[in-house]
């Protein structure tokens, strides 16, 4: 049987990102923490991290994390079936693209979380990559554009978001006055959300461009606006950014232009958790998904 103390301080040393931060959040000190690990470690006869060049979990650690993250959801059941139990609060820790969490995502689990007592730890990544933190044992849920599921997990789709390439009025009329030529695409800056980011490099090649282009790397859903306002630059705003100005991001109206209406970037998103999260996370995933059916746009 596993020792459930041993595995909570895995669990927190790989949240936290540190030994010191574990102690702190469990209220032990950095060597008890320490010789937690060491002990699990001992008792499975092989390692659960390793700490160079980064802290990281060990394939074993990952698999331990994966059991740790639907045990914690079936106790949450057993919780809600027998009352007499302790009624602590759920904590989910989920992995999503900065984009959603800026827009839909709020409006599509408020509710829930204030129903069911749901505490959110939200991990912040490029929609392409957010999946590895759900293979790598770290997260329980994922939300990105990977439509393939890790071992031991469903997926369902949920819907798309439209991008269009938005930049201020006066660097527009600067840099693309000729229009979007690729003599501009090689001088203009561009703003783009981080070094996994390929939403510009997907824009350029439904131009013809398929060269290098300058840019800015934001990895932030309100600055990248408050930089293509500022007219840094130009780059992939969603259309529900630019279509609730009023309330999403306080965009004033005609405060960006776009600069080509006809070409615009869709991305999938698709709702990842493990097959056996028990019925809170079947009832999770069915407001996800209904919340995808109204706030986002259908796949193609």
């Amino acid at each position: 049987m596993l020792d459930y103390k041993l595995l909570e301080a895995l669990i927190t040393v790989v949240e936290t990102g540190g030994f010191e931060r574990a102690g702190l959040a469990l209220g032990l000190s950095q060597s008890a923490v320490s010789q937690r690990i060491k002990l699990l470690e001992s008792r499975l006869g092989q390692p659960v991290l390793t700490r160079h060049p980064n802290l990281q979990a060990t394939p074993a650690g990952r698999r331990l994390l994966n059991h740790a993250q639907q045990v914690q959801l079936l106790e949450r059941d057993l919780r809600r079936q027998i009352p007499a139990l302790s009624e602590d609060r759920t904590r989910l820790r989920i992995a999503l693209n900065a984009d959603s969490l800026a827009t839909w995502w709020g409006d599509a689990i408020g509710a829930f979380c204030q129903q069911e007592g749901l505490l959110l730890d939200m991990v912040v990544e490029d929609q392409d990559v957010g999946l590895r933190r759900m293979r790598e044992g770290d997260v329980a849920a994922c939300l990105c554009s990977s439509d393939q599921p890790v071992a031991g997990a469903r997926c369902i789709e949920l819907g798309q978001m439209p991008y269009r390439a938005w930049a201020r009025a006066d660097y527009v009329e600067q840099h693309f006055g000729s229009g979007l030529t690729a003599e501009a695409f090689r001088e203009a800056p561009a703003i783009v959300f981080g070094p996994h980011d390929q939403l510009q490099h997907r824009f350029l090649a439904q131009c013809g461009y398929h060269g290098r282009f300058p840019y800015h790397l934001c990895p932030s859903s309100e600055g990248f606006i408050r930089l293509a306002m500022a007219g840094m630059g130009y780059g992939m705003i969603p259309d529900n950014m630019i279509a609730n100005q009023d309330t999403t991001l306080l965009v004033p109206a005609g405060a960006l232009v776009n600069l080509d209406e006809e070409t615009a970037v869709t991305v999938p998103l698709y709702w990842h958790y493990w097959r056996h999260g028990g019925e809170f996370m079947e009832r999770l995933t069915e407001t996800i998904a209904r919340a995808g059916r109204q706030l986002l746009q259908p796949m193609a």
